[in-house]
Formats: structure tokens, sequence, C-alpha cells
């Protein structure tokens, strides 16, 4: 039974805890690097690393999502980014690659995702990723899905992410028509993934929708401000393993059908991947570090989808900074520091090794310990 905590007459909280309040425990088996598989699949596809790119503009291009595909992740494109705003974002994400930190980067954010959304584009878009060879995913809001969904299906995608800060499988509305996840994802011959979601609840909901994927987390890191407008934050450690208590419920719900979770939030080393795969996830989805690499395509600047809200903005803008390395450095080194920024996927394989397991599956079943 999960600590409950009085904390005023009358008003309890369950405790909750960060990937960084665990740590993981080796088992009595080592096991050699190379026989270590960290592949995973979603539906028809496979992937050789857990790793969903965060589909934040900042990491996010046509081309930087094929090269994640290339390197056996998943990138995922914003069809309500700046790549079906403008022909060529190209100047405009240098312009943004160059602002301060300060409260004009905000507005200026706010300005240029005023540019109305372009349905042309999204089927450029969708042909630019499609002509790279790789699995073709893209991210739409649940308040614009049901707009966008008929440009971005005929234009022909693989998966279709759905995601918001919190989405759930009811959204009640007295001014505008709801989406239906349930009726909506059943009238798709294609895997769709739906998040954010934080608890059990809501987790085993979305899952009753029929989506292949669920997204536990809100994308929180440090550059993350919804605790600070909505009072909102979500403790990963605990909110993935009560996911994947979902998840086995709805195993035996079902007779056997399986849902994936992709952690998103409060992740930036390969011990803080390690530890949410331990928790339960099936793969990751990274923002802020792929920032990081020499193909992000806003020069090393950060920011969160929701951090250009046109009246509620949820993010700070980070300033860029010099990239660690290529893509590939920072998914499969070689690192030349020990921060574990680098190397991320090489890092799992590791701490996978040291404890024992052969793949991702099995590794969900790593002892965890309390350190802090």
């Amino acid at each position: 039974m999960r600590d409950v905590v009085e904390i005023g007459l009358g008003k309890t909280a369950q405790r909750g805890y960060h990937l960084d309040e665990i740590a993981i425990v080796p088992s009595r088996r080592t096991r050699d690097v190379d026989d270590v598989s960290t592949a995973w699949q979603l539906d028809a596809y496979q992937f050789g690393i857990p790793c969903v790119g965060h589909p934040s503009d900042a990491t996010m291009s046509p081309s930087s999502a094929v090269r994640l595909g290339q390197l056996g992740g998943l990138g995922v494109l914003n069809v309500e980014g700046l790549w079906t705003r403008y022909e060529n974002p190209a100047k405009v994400l240098e312009e943004l690659a160059g602002l301060d930190e300060d409260a004009r980067a905000t507005k200026r954010l706010q300005e240029v995702y005023a540019e109305p959304i372009r349905p042309d584009l999204i089927a450029e878009r969708v042909r630019e990723l499609r002509a790279g060879g790789g699995t073709v995913a893209v991210r739409v809001s649940p308040q614009h899905t049901l707009t966008l969904a008929p440009v971005i299906l005929d234009a022909g995608v693989d998966i279709l992410v759905i995601q918001g800060t919190i989405v759930s499988a009811e959204h009640v509305s007295t001014t505008d028509e709801p989406l239906n996840l349930k009726e909506f994802i059943a009238d798709l011959d294609l895997p769709v993934i739906v998040g954010g979601c934080t608890d059990y609840k809501t987790a085993l909901h979305l899952m009753r929708t029929g989506a292949a994927g669920v997204i536990v987390g809100i994308g929180g890191d440090d550059w993350s401000t919804t605790e600070s407008v909505l009072g909102i934050r979500v403790p990963m450690a605990t909110a993935i393993a009560d996911a994947a208590a979902a998840r086995r419920d709805y195993l035996d719900e079902t007779g056997g059908r399986y849902v994936h979770l992709i952690a998103d939030g409060d992740m930036q080393t390969s011990g803080d991947i390690a530890k949410a795969l331990g928790c339960g996830a099936d793969a990751v989805m990274l923002g802020e570090p792929l920032s990081l690499c020499e193909e992000a395509p806003a020069g090393g600047a950060w920011w969160h989808s929701a951090a250009s809200h046109p009246s509620l903005p949820r993010g700070a803008f980070e300033v860029a900074g010099e990239p660690l390395g290529s893509m590939e450095k920072l998914l499969f080194g070689p690192a030349d520091e020990p921060d574990g920024q680098l190397n991320l996927f090489g890092g799992l394989r590791r701490a996978m090794a040291k404890c024992g397991y052969r793949d991702l599956k099995e590794f969900q079943k790593v002892g965890l310990v309390l350190d802090r």
C-alpha cells in the first residue's frame, strides 16, 4: 500500500517518487553487453532503441526526424509547428536560436507561432518524411485532431501521436464537440499513441480507447513551467509504475492486448533512461537532450510545444548552447564526458548488462531501491 500522508485536517496526499529518488539494484547475474538488445516494437514497426523524439520544433524537423529513424529511434514531427506554418522556417529557427533568455523570447515564440497552419505544408512534410525511408510519425493536439486528421491521414502516416499536456479518455465540454478517442481510434487502421497522463486510472482509460501506446508524463524538465502555471508536477517513477500496473490489469481484462508505455519527462542522462525503463516504460520520449546534437534545427535552443501557447505559455526558453556532437554520438557515443549526457543508449545497454538482463521486457523486472 502506498504511503498516504495527512497534509491537514481532512486532506491527504499520496507519496510519489521522482526518477532521481530511486536507483537500480543489480541482480545475481551479469551479462556481456554485446548480448543485450535494446530493440522494441510498436504494432508492426520495429525500432533498434527505445527512443521517441519529443515533437518540439527545437529538435524535430523532417530531416532530424528521419535521422533519428535511421539511428533506430522514432522521430515525431509536430504538424502544428513551424514546419507546417512556414514554407521554409530556417530563418525563423535561426532567429530563435539567437534569442536571449528573457521575456521577449516567449513573446517572440508566440508571434512566430501565430502564423496559421497550412494543410498543403502538412502533406509536403509527410512526403519529406516518407522520402527518408523510415517510419512516419506526426503529432497533433487533441483540440485540433478532428480538424487536421483528414489531411494527416490522406498524406499517409504510419503512426499518429495525439499529445497534449494532459489527455483523458473523457473530455467534457459544453461549448465544442469533444474528441471521442475510442470512436476516433476505432475508425483508423494505423496505431495511435495518446498522452500525456499521470496516474493509473487515466492510463487504464486511455488503453481502453484502443491506443497502441500511452505517453506517461508531461515532458517535465528544468524548462517546463507546468507546475508554476497549473500546479501540476509529475513524479515520474511513480507515474510510470502506476501506468505499468494499469497495463497489467488491461492485459488481464483483454486476454493479452499489450499497450506500450512511453515515458516523457525527467530524463537527461542514460541513467535516467535506464530507471524509467526499469519502472516499466517500453520507451522514452526525449526532448531537451536531443537539442544538444548538431542536427537539432534550432541550433541548441530548446522550448516545449506549450511554450508558444498564445495565452498561457508553459515552458521557458533555453538559450542555444554549444552542441555536444552529432546525434549518433549523443545516442551511441563515444562519450568524452562522464556525466551520462552522451552515449545515452550505450549507457542503457551497459546498465542492462550489469544487471544481467538481455532485453527490455526482462529489464522491466529489475529491482529498485529508494535512495533519498
